[in-house]
């Protein structure tokens, strides 16, 4: 990949080579407004056509007097249009390539964002503009072409776009879910994927992408599960660095980390126009909620984040100065710019009720930090009230001016006003989906597998089966593959696919998909049960016939685009629609069953668990899912995952998860169910692993020293295989209650038989502070207890030290 600088040289390569290349071939209509060649010149643009270099033109000046520079020049109109999104083709614009007309729109004078230009979702998804990648890149230069040629000063577009499993565009590298890559707990992992998918999204021309997702869940039923990285802020924070930092490496993208702030905490983990209300204490919003963010903007640099829609304590978050500045900017030292969700500011008036009229609402955003509001309507529904504020006096221009430095700092930082387009599209062709990166997505799907059960070695299977039947709504349906937020256009191998190539031609392989994932009068049914209607009473016999006389029937049950994701929040826990009858049926037949879960968020799979000797889950895997999931079920692979989130036995036990304080989930009463189905960090493997010699040093530490950790952890079973190794602490005396056990430390490592690894840990002031009665960060005196394991109820070694006054 390389992009244009401002030389003649590349100018020629745009307007004569790029653009008649395409027209020649592909009949592109003619440019809407001729190539300005005149103003490129040697290493900078000539962005106001003024016939001179300017500060904000000249690469070698500080950034800051760039910013300054340009904004004495900006008109209120320029300032104004810096601050809003303009949803792309197919989503709020008309147009797929600038038009005349766009020289009487309301982007005449710039404009702060496009999102989602021709990345294949929205009404724009079958665009040539979107599924041919150098025709992609001819239209996304087209369109900045305007932005630098026809606006007075130039000022670059900065060409948002989601991200959270690889840049959101057709064909691009298809990753595993975020929650998928949680599971892999392997941070060196998840920098790969960030450069990766920064490296492809500027290939395509998008210089912001919207990831990581850093909130940490704590509601299994909550329908954006599938998003996060887990439930532990710990584990959301380190993983949520290295996705920063591999996205932000040479600054080829900004990251914009999602939602600040609160957000995964909505009443009832109710979504859709709830998102609102969060039931969270001031100390756990601490504790559990903020950690990530602060973690990505100090030690990642974070460039950009996204303001949720919610309220914390009736204040809405993107209308408080309190969070968006005095926090955010005050406290973690953010330096990037904020943009709103998607109606975010508008709800102030409409939901949260607290500003007047949209007016009133554009001016406490401004006022309270945001820096671009984006909606799916057009810009001017907030551009023009906020310019009749500043008209009236209401909203002050200094307010505007220091949210406009805010997003010309991102987009100088980012090199846009240097390096404005995509020159090569063939090489963006080579980098995008290429060989090297689709081996990282296996091995990505590979890491996220987590062994759930494994009665007496049920797995691996044997390759020289005769009758494989492979069963269940989710075996041979790759549209878990093309969900929101990530890639789209790809091929996804499903599980059917994944054991037909596994196994060749040296078995049969029979297929038969039993029932849907959700099913009819779902989800009424999960509260008012009714009898199988024929259709899926004749599939459940289908599968019955599959099985029966196989060697063994692999079950793929899980979630579908009905049951999770945004706005899909659930009342039960317990396997969708009419899929454990299937799976009780197939049972029955006698055959060995192994279940393999597709899906989203942790399910209450009490049936299989006692029924079923082998369980693997698999999360949504993308494109190499049945691969990997092929690899594992015949032992080519050894599942090494570990889980992030917590398994209830039933929806009733929400609240329930990792960390919690001490006795808040005791689970003794004879009146109910009790215990975690699979705890947080649990995951099996077709090896084992023993831990020996902890060792801790020094014993006394004062209120700001390390203590080193390590323990020695063999593999002493018959097979290499991956462990990841957890430790946790617990301040067994305190000034407040704190956590039973505190994630401070995983390591994951590959060991071959009769391996041995020393695994060594670090922990520091930052890992030991609480917030104590006066909501002060400090360290305490007092003993603490290290724990290192296989999982947070798979404790392997304890010891302890001492933190001196």
């Amino acid at each position: 990949m390389r992009l244009v600088t401002g030389s003649a040289l590349a100018m020629a390569l745009l307007a004569a080579g790029i653009g008649a290349r395409l027209q020649a071939q592909d009949a592109e209509p003619p440019p809407a407004f001729a190539p300005t060649p005149a103003i490129y010149h040697d290493g900078w643009i000539d962005l106001d056509k003024n016939g001179r270099k300017d500060v904000y033109e000249d690469a070698r000046a500080p950034t800051d007097a760039r910013v300054e520079d340009l904004l004495a020049r900006m008109s209120v109109e320029e300032k104004t249009a810096q601050l809003a999104t303009l949803y792309g083709y197919g989503r709020v614009l008309k147009d797929p390539l600038p038009t005349a007309q766009w020289k009487t729109a309301l982007w005449k004078d710039g404009i702060g964002n496009i999102d989602e230009m021709h990345n294949g979702w929205g009404d724009g998804r079958k665009s040539v503009y979107a599924t041919d990648l150098r025709r992609h890149v001819w239209a996304m230069n087209e369109v900045q072409r305007f932005f630098i040629e026809q606006t007075r000063l130039g000022i670059p577009v900065d060409f948002t776009n989601e991200g959270i499993r690889g840049v959101e565009a057709y064909g691009a590298t298809s990753f595993p879910s975020q929650l998928g890559i949680g599971h892999t707990w392997n941070r060196a992992l998840v920098r790969r994927i960030g450069r990766i998918t920064g490296v492809e999204a500027r290939a395509l021309g998008y210089t912001n992408v919207y990831a990581p997702i850093l909130d940490v869940a704590r509601d299994q039923r909550w329908g954006r599960m599938e998003e996060v990285y887990g439930e532990d802020p710990y584990l959301v924070s380190r993983l949520g660095v290295e996705m920063v930092k591999g996205l932000q490496q040479d600054f080829t993208v900004a990251a914009t980390a999602k939602h600040f702030a609160v957000y995964s905490a909505n009443k009832g983990a109710r979504e859709g126009m709830a998102r609102t209300d969060p039931q969270v204490a001031p100390r756990e919003v601490e504790e559990i909620f903020l950690p990530p963010f602060a973690a990505a903007i100090r030690e990642g640099g974070l460039l950009g984040v996204m303001s949720s829609y919610n309220d914390y304590d009736g204040v809405p978050v993107t209308g408080s100065r309190y969070w968006l500045t005095e926090r955010l900017r005050g406290e973690f030292g953010f330096r990037g710019y904020v943009v709103s969700d998607s109606e975010a500011v508008e709800f102030l008036h409409t939901k949260h009720g607290v500003a007047a009229d949209a007016k009133d609402a554009v001016r406490q955003a401004a006022e309270a930090g945001l820096n671009i509001r984006t909606n799916f309507t057009p810009p001017e529904d907030y551009v023009l009230p906020m310019r009749a504020a500043l008209a009236e006096g209401s909203l002050p221009l200094t307010v505007v001016d220091d949210r406009v430095r805010d997003v010309l700092r991102v987009k100088f930082t980012l090199g846009l006003f240097d390096h404005p387009y995509v020159a090569d599209a063939g090489a963006s062709a080579r980098t995008v989906n290429s060989d090297a990166h689709r081996q990282v997505a296996l091995q990505a799907v590979r890491e996220s597998l987590v062994l759930l059960k494994n009665a007496d070695g049920a797995l691996p299977l044997r390759k020289d089966l005769k009758t494989v039947a492979v069963i269940g709504p989710n075996a041979d349906d790759g549209r878990y593959s093309h969900r929101h937020y990530g890639p789209s256009g790809g091929h996804a191998v499903t599980v059917l696919e994944g054991v037909r190539r596994k196994l060749g031609t040296r078995a049969e392989v029979r297929f038969a998909k039993g029932v849907d994932i959700a099913g009819d009068n779902w989800p009424a049914i999960e509260i008012l049960p009714e009898p199988l209607s024929g259709a899926e009473q004749a599939g459940i016999e289908e599968a019955v016939r599959a099985a029966t006389g196989a060697d063994v029937a692999i079950v793929v049950l899980g979630d579908g685009d009905r049951t999770v994701g945004e706005s899909l929040s659930r009342t039960s826990l317990d396997l969708p629609g009419r899929q454990l009858e299937l799976l009780r049926a197939v049972h029955a037949t006698g055959t060995p069953v192994v279940l393999v879960l597709i899906n989203g968020r942790p399910m209450s799979i009490n049936w299989a668990d006692a029924h079923v000797p082998a369980i693997l889950e698999a999360w949504f895997p993308g494109d190499h899912g049945g691969t990997a999931i092929a690899d594992a079920l015949f032992g080519d692979h050894n599942p090494g995952g570990k889980l992030t989130v917590t398994f209830p036995k039933s929806a009733g036990q929400i609240p329930f998860n990792f960390p919690s304080k001490p006795n808040a989930q005791w689970e003794g009463e004879k009146s109910r169910v009790n215990g975690a189905l699979y705890a947080f960090g649990h995951g099996l493997s077709y090896t084992t692993f023993e831990y020996a010699n902890l060792r801790i040093t020094p014993q006394r530490i004062p209120a700001g020293g390390n203590v080193e950790v390590s323990v020695d952890v063999r593999n002493t079973g018959p097979r290499a295989g991956d462990e990841v190794v957890q430790l946790y602490t617990r301040d067994l005396v305190g000034s407040v209650t704190t956590y039973e056990k505190n994630l401070r430390g995983f390591e994951r490592i590959h060991l071959v038989p009769g391996q041995t690894r020393t695994v060594r840990f670090r922990i520091g002031p930052e890992d030991l502070a609480l917030w104590n009665r006066r909501m002060q960060r400090v360290v305490e005196p007092g003993t603490f207890r290290v724990m290192v394991g296989s999982g947070s109820e798979d404790i392997r070694q304890q010891g302890g030290f001492e933190v001196q006054p």
